[in-house]
């Protein structure tokens, strides 16, 4: 009966923010709200299905957005780009070994916080041959990590009367994850949206060359790297859109939808956050990632501004 009615409230809770009656931060909690009273039955399903949705839904974004917005706004970003990735993963090389972390563990959350979260995880785990419980304790390290920047970064924007480009630019360096730097954005505004979309993904191709120097850093051999092909469609979207291929009307439903999936995706982050594997954890990974989040965050901001 138990498992009846927490599967029954599961389908709900997905059909409420499909049906867009929440926002981002709401479906994030009342997903982890959930899997705290009930433990999420679908909890494998739901890695995967993060895995594509987030995917689908950012392609589909692509088709509310314009080349010309979009190559300028890649420009602009790409400077701040390179010397945060640069800083955040010399900075956590350097933490690692001052806090005596295991060197595997302690480069997964770097990637993680330099580049795109769980995607760069993924990517670098693969290459570095890193163990399951590493890759489990980086992922929910940055999950949690994320969750927070989803409630912090709109309040400190309004705050600090950050503009549209502003915020959009802060969110895609300085939050990990994709599905979180589209969630936040899309409390912001359209415009911060479209930046904070356009540049995270420009970013998420810095985890090419980390995977190379990933290879040599622990002497790994024949690992295939992982390439972030769902790039090339997004791009594919913009052209489509920018060149109007398709009727307005229907680029404004893509775009909908694509909303509701990112919606979607939220709920599924948060029910998929275990309190177990976090309090397993220990400290020191924390401390690692809590140091670099905070660092690459007011590093960003004071660029921006500046």
């Amino acid at each position: 009966m138990k498992d009846f009615i927490s599967k029954t409230v599961y389908f709900l809770l997905v059909l409420i923010t499909l049906l867009g009656f929440v926002n981002s931060p709401t479906a994030l909690i009342i997903g982890f709200v959930y899997t705290i009273i009930f433990n999420n039955p679908f909890q494998t399903y739901s890695h995967k299905a993060i895995h594509y949705l987030l995917k689908i839904s950012v392609v589909g974004l692509g088709f509310g957005m314009f080349i010309k917005e979009t190559l300028a706004t890649s420009k602009a970003g790409f400077g701040l780009t390179i010397y945060s990735i640069l800083l955040t993963v010399t900075i956590g090389l350097l933490l690692t070994r001052l806090l005596k972390i295991d060197l595997k563990l302690g480069h997964l959350i770097t990637s993680g916080t330099a580049i795109c979260g769980g995607s760069a995880i993924a990517a670098i785990s693969s290459v570095i041959k890193a163990k399951s419980k590493n890759i489990s304790i980086a992922l929910g390290i940055v999950f949690l990590l994320n969750s927070i920047a989803l409630f912090v970064f709109p309040a400190v924007g309004h705050f600090l009367n950050l503009t549209q480009e502003q915020f959009g630019l802060w969110c895609a360096i300085a939050i990990h994850d994709t599905s979180s730097v589209v969630g936040a954005a899309l409390e912001y505004g359209e415009e911060a949206l479209r930046i904070a979309t356009t540049v995270k993904l420009s970013r998420t191709l810095w985890i090419i060359p980390l995977s190379i120097f990933s290879m040599f850093l622990f002497k790994t051999k024949g690992e295939k790297i992982k390439i972030p092909y769902f790039i090339l469609l997004f791009i594919v979207a913009i052209m489509i859109n920018s060149y109007h291929l398709l009727p307005e009307p229907t680029t404004k439903f893509i775009v909908i939808i694509s909303k509701r999936l990112l919606l979607l995706t939220l709920f599924l982050v948060g029910s998929s956050i275990s309190i177990k594997d976090l309090k397993s954890t220990g400290i020191k990974p924390i401390i690692l990632a809590l140091t670099l989040w905070i660092f690459i965050s007011i590093f960003s901001l004071v660029y921006i501004l500046n």
